[in-house]
């Protein structure tokens, strides 16, 4: 049974973010949207995760029924990830962040640039 560590009447959208939400997740799932992939493919992918975060991002993945592993018995040893048939119903989420951000990103850039513009104004700017 799934481990719950929010409070009774919780929104169970932070739930969900929190399997598939964060850094790497999303990332993780987007690569392995297209095809299976070793871990080193993965890493190079996704650079600059850490061997370590990969790794147990995978394992949060797999215990989630989101990423399936599966080791040839054979050396030096191949492991292989791939989406599970739950994994692959996100497929039409990612794709549709992925046309958001095709989109929309030169926009938050932009955003950004004002932003930091205004709270670090440059000597001689004004205040």
């Amino acid at each position: 049974m799934a481990k719950h560590n929010h409070p009774e009447g919780a929104c169970p959208f932070v739930e969900v973010m929190e399997v598939v939400g964060g850094k790497w997740r999303g990332t993780i799932i987007y690569c392995l949207a297209e095809r299976p992939k070793r871990f080193n493919e993965l890493r190079n992918e996704m650079a600059p995760v850490t061997q370590k975060m990969l790794a147990q991002e995978l394992r949060a993945l797999e215990r989630d029924g989101l990423v399936l592993r599966e080791q040839y018995p054979q050396i030096p040893p191949k492991v292989v990830y791939s989406l599970t048939e739950l994994g692959e119903t996100l497929k039409p989420i990612i794709n549709l962040i992925d046309q958001w951000k095709t989109e929309n990103l030169v926009s938050v850039i932009q955003a950004q640039t004002r932003y930091d513009k205004t709270m670090n104004p440059q000597p001689g700017q004004g205040s």
